[in-house]
Order: structure tokens, then C-alpha cells, then sequence
């Protein structure tokens, strides 16, 4: 994710029907994207026929907040778990699969709970309602901080914004049914491709900053 600071969330009643905005997207170059989680009794064999279909993406889930939708996720073969909650149970059930995941933080509290779990990564949920200097606010009360997921109510045209503010990725979903957000999206991934250096190694010295006394788990790193 260093390389590419970008996600995309989907929401479909079944994964499969996805296939027509993967293929778009993955022919704009995007690596990072997340199938929302729905409790359908497909979801699992779809999300296994995607990757298949797909390999040059990595697919996670997005939405994720009980123990049984995680071990779907891990059933599924999906290389990561993103939460819009902070939970105790979730992040240990997650280390116990050895399957990444992405707690949802949004208070100072949150993010240091977040911090003393092991989290080496935290989804900033809804980053709209807090603004892109929120989180280099943080650093000074808090130190340093896990690697940052921006998301939630966020377009195309924010993401430079919140990648100089100091996060260190945005996820995008609702905003892309945007008109000409399909447009804008390959505009942007175009330019983090073509400047995205500078971006990549802050975001690398950031996430290498975890504290010693919380070293990240090796199935909790991000790619």
C-alpha cells in the first residue's frame, strides 16, 4: 500500500456482481480494494471466484464487525479486514486467523487503545467529519501513531489534500457513484503513480514508527 495509498470500497448484494467495476478499475491500475461484508450465503464462493478472476488486485473486506463476518473473511481467502469499530474481540480473533485487520478509530482514546492492542493500522472513520488535520494533531498529545487509513465520505478530489495533511492512504466508496467520478479516479491514479514517490516513503517512515512495546504482528502488515 506504500506504492499505492489508495483503496476503494464496493457494496453489491453479491460479490459477483462486481465483476463489471473490478475489471474498470483494475484497468485504471488500482491495486487495494474492499468487498463490503453481506451476510449472503454466496458471499464466501463469490469472493473466492473474484480473486481468481482478478489476481492482479488485492481484495479485502470492508464492514466487518462481528466474529462470525470475520472468519468468513478469512474463509474467503481475502488478504485483509477493515472495521469500521475498535474491538477487543475482533482484533484478537483476527491475530488468532492470522488475517490483517483495520480497526475504525476516531477519537484520541480510540487510537490509543487501538496503539496498546498492536495495531500497527487504524481505519480514521468518518475522516469527512474531522478534517484532514485532525490526524497530525494527534502526533503531539500522542506520539507516534499507527499507520492511517483516511475513509468515509471522501472523493477523488480530497485524497491529495489528506495524503500532505499526514494520513497515510485514503479509502473511497460512496463518492465514486459520483458522475465523472470514474473519470477523476483515473486522473488521481494517475498522479500518485507519476508522484506518488514522496508520498510512499513518508507513509513507509510513518508506519516503521509503530513503538517498540507494540511491534506489529507479521500477519498484520499491510502491502
Amino acid at each position: 500500500m506504500h506504492h499505492q495509498p489508495l483503496l476503494v470500497v464496493l457494496r453489491a448484494d453479491q460479490p459477483l456482481e462486481l465483476r463489471p467495476r473490478l475489471q474498470a478499475l483494475a484497468a485504471l491500475g488500482l491495486r487495494h480494494i474492499e468487498i463490503a461484508w453481506q451476510d449472503h450465503p454466496q458471499w464466501v464462493v463469490q469472493c473466492l471466484e473474484l480473486q481468481q478472476a482478478f489476481p492482479q488486485l488485492r481484495l479485502g473486506a470492508a464492514s466487518i464487525c462481528s466474529v462470525a463476518a470475520l472468519r468468513m473473511v478469512a474463509k474467503a481467502g481475502l488478504g485483509f479486514a477493515m472495521s469500521p469499530v475498535l474491538s477487543p474481540e475482533l482484533w484478537q480473533e483476527s491475530c488468532r486467523l492470522g488475517l490483517a485487520l483495520v480497526p475504525g478509530v476516531y477519537t484520541p482514546s480510540e487510537v490509543h487503545q487501538a496503539r496498546s492492542l498492536g495495531c500497527p493500522a487504524v481505519k480514521l472513520f468518518p475522516a469527512s467529519s474531522l478534517g484532514p488535520s485532525y490526524w497530525r494533531q494527534l502526533r503531539a498529545p500522542l506520539g507516534d501513531l499507527p499507520f492511517c487509513i483516511a475513509a468515509g465520505g471522501l472523493g477523488p478530489e480530497h485524497v491529495p489534500l489528506w495524503l500532505e495533511a499526514g494520513v497515510d492512504a485514503v479509502a473511497l466508496g460512496g463518492r465514486l457513484e459520483d458522475p465523472g467520478a470514474l473519470e477523476s479516479l483515473r486522473v488521481l491514479v494517475s498522479r500518485l503513480s507519476g508522484s506518488g514517490a514522496a508520498a510512499a516513503t513518508a507513509a513507509a517512515a510513518t508506519a516503521a514508527s509503530v513503538p517498540p512495546s507494540v511491534p506489529p504482528p507479521s500477519h498484520q502488515r499491510l502491502h
